[in-house]
């Protein structure tokens, strides 16, 4: 059985807690498209999450979105596993 989107997340939020950061849950009534986490780890590194169920592509207001973002210089990390929580670093 594949899991939710909610298992990945909280499996995001324990390796985060582990690492010894923050994982911020990203919540807006007038900006669609943003990513669902921001983490915030050690050092001063920062990072947003987009969390998809397994198999589940980000939507085209998503992906402008994360673009504008990577545009500014941050790193988005689109996740559809609980593997996939270890590229959290």
């Amino acid at each position: 059985m594949k899991p939710a989107e909610r298992d990945i997340e909280n499996r995001l939020n324990d390796h985060v807690k582990a690492l010894g950061g923050l994982s911020l849950k990203l919540t807006t009534l007038h900006t669609t498209g943003l990513p669902d986490r921001l983490c915030l780890l050690p050092g001063g590194r920062c990072l947003f999450v987009e969390l998809k169920a397994p198999g589940k592509k980000p939507r085209k207001i998503q992906t402008y979105m994360h673009n504008k973002l990577r545009g500014l210089g941050f790193k988005i990390l689109i996740i559809d596993s609980k593997e996939g929580v270890k590229d959290v670093k």
